[in-house]
């Protein structure tokens, strides 16, 4: 459809572009039509995938095509049992791969639906409710207090009609909007006041409005469209795997080359070397590698789905583990986003108020009996002046329900006014009660210009105004005060003690309102007296409230310290609020910069690039703010999160190297610009992701020094072995069943393995690190080999022992290096605690994998029947000590090496102190 300037054009004339009557809207056989024309109501994505797809796009990764090349070597080498193993394991990894993706998609299209699921519109002369996907332009839309606009409309009736727009303008004060046409064609989504947005939320009020633009051709959806044409990098995990498998290769290569030559050169069969060569390759290439990554991403995903963490791509979760900043909305994600009056000034004298978000229980400390009646007074104007509503559970609350169980208490209308509403009931000021007495009959709505709002109600003898506002805006429009029960002459000493008390009251973050009243004369015209209604009021008191923190945001915050995290809060609030709430949760330290958007815009880039690193707290900011700072942390060389849930944030979200968006305040557009979707807006859910991510790396880290240590000692062995001229120690299907059996279960245990202990006390991995830093490649190649020596010392006692049973001492060595490798496992569970230290059961799915390994493994060695397709024999006690006790020397050695390190440091740390 064509784009128009819609807000432009007069509403008659806009009615007949669409071709349709107000009263009765359009027709469902037009309705049909139009939608076949325009398509759904929806943000679509720039290209779909269809499952299959998805699910042999599994088999693209570089390492699932060596484990098909490696399929093809056993199969020709006869080994079926092995070919049909590896055949298994690709699978399992396909499996896992498209299920998780799949299950993280349908993640999305869930929370998709929290976003105007349904729209209420005038079909054929009657309203119905329809999905919101169905409109189509043209459609006769109603909207009331609470409801999201479901489309771009053209307002056509608006009743007091506010609208949230700070999803797309960043703007978070709501906008009162009207039907008359805007004579100015190029003027910004903000300034046309005719118009409302999809994705934005009303309110206060009611409206008809006439859908305009649906799908991708709203503005929401056409920025949708934009950043869909952005690339995303390849994620560190990603490029240290594609750099491991091409290193696999070639080592792969060159022991095959090495082995066979020497073979060859010392006289052994040329075609039994070529058969012991290739079975090497396969056993070199850690055929679980890419399962095991999969399967240690996929249960780390699912673990931060239950714990409302949603990962849009399974290798970004790695990325979470280098975060060295997150950069956190205030409102909703480090506080609980429901407004609450802490304290209640009433004359002198301060009242706390007591209680939890929206729910109407709470008590009062402090207070006089004097200020008894006060506190009542001032509790019904809380009530009355308001337009707000309490629902729980979805159901509207009245006085009748006050005592049910606290849970899902939620405010439909402006948060300032639902914490007053409550405020009332938990003085018993319950409004359906109140107004079973009293009527409504005139209201002066609130604007950012009036900065206060006045109701009349009459009780058919009397009339009063109950008003409510900024303190001084209140203050100058009144006459007298309630002081201590009395009504008196408002005097500038009275005057000068109230805004002290607002002063004291702002300093404590809080947002401070100021309450009136005033009783009329009975018969007062009060629409031709609009503008005296609100002169020579009684001024009773100020009621003040705060959005206060997450219970659990002052820890999470604090474990990102010890994390080496830096925490900065992005606020669109005022600067004293802000840092009255960072310091609170201790982001906010003595020696921080506070800046606003002001600042920012008077600051290049580079003074930005400056300053940035001591920045804690930015307050007064837009969303346009956070892309500049997320360009500026990443300029000083961090790793940066950022959350976001408006249209406007969508740039800064994708420009962070860790994207999230809110589940439930977020739009569409954001989240598909995210890496991670938080499903509960808790900024403590992101730091348990972070701990998620660094786990999975840990234990990538593990499996890898585990496969490794274990495939260098089968290599070293074979290769060893034929240098110094001993018999081979192992044959090829012994080497493929080694393989098979410490390679399986074991490693895949490993992949979920829990944390350590101090995993949230180190400091974040830098994103270019190799994944074989801090000594891993040493201990691979230290374990792998002190396993050779094992083994092959294994097979000489035995060879020497037996009478020079070369088969025996072949079963001494093939079960020498299955134990070797099975005590190994448990030495790769940490590398820095020992296995008494972690506790040998903690990981259950390790103890049960080995021993099911071992079982195999007294399969070959004891089952006739399996015994001359091995070339095992049966061994005895002696051959079990020998056995035993030199594979499992390797791990002791580990352990007295460990401890004699602790040792030596905590002499050193004694004499330095």
């Amino acid at each position: 459809m064509e784009l128009k300037e819609w807000h432009y054009r007069d509403k008659d004339d806009v009615l007949k572009e669409f071709q349709v009557d107000e009263k009765k809207g359009i027709t469902y056989v037009e309705a049909m039509r139009r939608l076949e024309l325009v398509g759904h109501n929806e943000l679509r994505k720039q290209k779909t995938v269809s499952p299959i797809v998805v699910f042999f796009n599994q088999f693209k990764d570089f390492m699932i095509i060596i484990l098909l090349m490696a399929t093809l070597i056993s199969g020709m080498l006869g080994e079926y049992a092995d070919a049909i193993t590896i055949i298994a394991i690709v699978f399992l990894n396909a499996i896992l791969g498209f299920v998780q993706e799949y299950r993280a998609e349908k993640s999305m299209e869930a929370l998709k639906k929290l976003i105007a699921p349904d729209a209420l519109v005038i079909r054929n002369g009657v309203k119905v409710k329809i999905p919101a996907r169905e409109l189509v332009p043209g459609d006769i839309v109603a909207l009331e207090t609470g409801d999201i606009v479901p489309a771009d409309l053209r307002i056509l009736e608006a009743n007091q009609l506010e609208v949230e727009e700070s999803a797309l303008t960043g703007e978070s004060l709501p906008v009162k909007k009207c039907t008359k046409a805007i004579k100015e064609k190029n003027v910004g989504i903000g300034d046309r006041l005719n118009m409302g947005y999809s994705g934005t939320t009303v309110t206060r009020g009611k409206a008809l409005g006439v859908v305009v633009y649906t799908g991708m051709e709203t503005e929401m959806g056409q920025i949708a469209g934009l950043i869909q044409k952005v690339q995303d990098d390849t994620t560190p995990l990603q490029k240290r795997l594609e750099q491991l498998g091409k290193w696999l290769v070639v080592f792969c290569l060159v022991i095959v080359l090495v082995v066979v030559v020497t073979g060859i050169l010392r006289g052994e069969d040329f075609y039994a070397m070529i058969l012991t060569g290739v079975s090497l390759a396969v056993a070199a290439i850690p055929e679980g590698l890419p399962a095991i990554v999969t399967i240690a991403l996929a249960v780390g995903v699912q673990k931060m789905i239950k714990k409302n963490s949603i990962i849009r791509k399974l290798p970004a979760v790695e990325t979470l583990g280098c975060a060295t900043v997150i950069c956190s909305d205030k409102t909703g994600t480090l506080t609980q986003n429901e407004m609450t009056v802490r304290k209640v000034f009433l004359a002198d004298e301060e009242i706390d108020v007591t209680g939890e978000g929206y729910e109407p229980k709470g008590e009062f400390h402090g207070g006089n009996d004097k200020n008894k009646t006060a506190l009542q007074l001032l509790s019904k104007i809380a009530a009355l002046c308001n337009d707000s509503s309490l629902n729980k559970n979805e159901t509207a609350i009245t006085g009748l329900f006050r005592n049910n169980d606290k849970s899902s208490w939620k405010i439909i209308g402006d948060p300032t006014e639902g914490a007053l509403l409550v405020l009332a009931m938990k003085a018993g000021m319950w409004r359906e009660k109140i107004e079973n007495k009293e009527e409504r009959v005139y209201s002066l709505p609130f604007d950012s210009t009036r900065k206060r709002m006045s109701v009349i109600y009459t009780n058919n003898k009397h009339l009063n105004v109950y008003t409510k506002g900024a303190p001084d805006i209140i203050l100058e429009r009144c006459s007298h005060v309630l002081w201590e029960g009395k009504i008196t002459p408002l005097t500038v000493q009275l005057r000068e003690k109230i805004l002290s008390n607002n002063d004291y009251m702002a300093k404590q973050a809080l947002r401070v309102l100021g309450l009136a009243f005033k009783e009329l004369p009975k018969g007062y015209k009060y629409e031709e007296n609009e503008k005296e209604i609100e002169d020579n009021l009684v001024f009773v008191g100020l009621a003040g409230m705060i959005d206060p923190p997450r219970n659990e945001a002052a820890e999470a915050v604090s474990t990102c310290k010890k994390a080496g995290i830096k925490t900065v809060m992005i606020t669109g609030d005022h600067k004293i609020t802000a840092q009255a709430v960072a310091s609170e949760l201790k982001i906010y330290n003595k020696d921080d910069l506070v800046l606003t958007g002001n600042d920012l815009d008077n600051m290049s880039d580079k003074e930005l690039k400056r300053v940035v690193n001591k920045v804690s707290v930015y307050a007064r900011v837009s969303p346009k703010h956070k892309l500049r700072i997320v360009k500026a942390l990443k300029k000083q060389g961090q790793v940066v999160a950022m959350t976001g849930d408006g249209v406007n944030d969508a740039p800064a979200v994708k420009e962070a190297d860790i994207g999230i968006s809110m589940g439930i305040s977020g739009t569409d557009v954001t989240k598909e610009s995210s890496s991670m979707i938080l499903g509960d807006d808790n900024f403590a859910t992101i730091v348990s992701a972070v701990k998620e991510g660094r786990a999975i790396y840990d234990n990538i880290r593990k499996f890898i020094r585990y496969l490794l240590s274990c495939n260098v000692g089968e290599v070293l062995t074979m290769f060893v072995a034929t240098l110094i001229g001993l018999p081979l120690p192992l044959l090829p299907i012994q080497i493929l069943w080694v393989n098979l059996v410490t390679d399986g279960l074991p490693a895949m245990a490993l992949g979920v393995d829990p944390a350590d202990p101090d995993i949230m006390k180190r400091d974040p991995r830098h994103p270019k690190e190799s994944i074989f830093a801090h000594g891993l490649s040493r201990r691979i190649i230290v374990r792998g080999t002190l396993i050779c020596i094992s083994t092959l010392a294994v097979f000489i006692i035995g060879f020497y022992t037996n009478n020079s049973n070369l088969e025996l001492a072949r079963t001494m060595a093939f079960s020498a290096l299955v134990f070797s490798q099975l005590f190994h496992v448990f030495d790769c569970r940490s590398e820095k605690y020992s296995i008494f230290e972690i506790g040998l059961f903690s990981n259950p799915f390790l103890v049960g994998a080995v021993s099911f390994s071992v079982l195999m493994h007294l399969s070959v060695i004891y089952l006739p029947f399996l015994q001359p397709i091995f070339k095992t024999q049966s061994l005895g006690f002696f051959d079990w000590f020998v056995i035993l006790s030199i594979s499992a020397g390797t791990t002791i050695l580990q352990l007295l090496y460990r401890s004699f390190k602790r040792v030596s440091l905590r002499k050193t740390i004694f004499s330095k102190a």
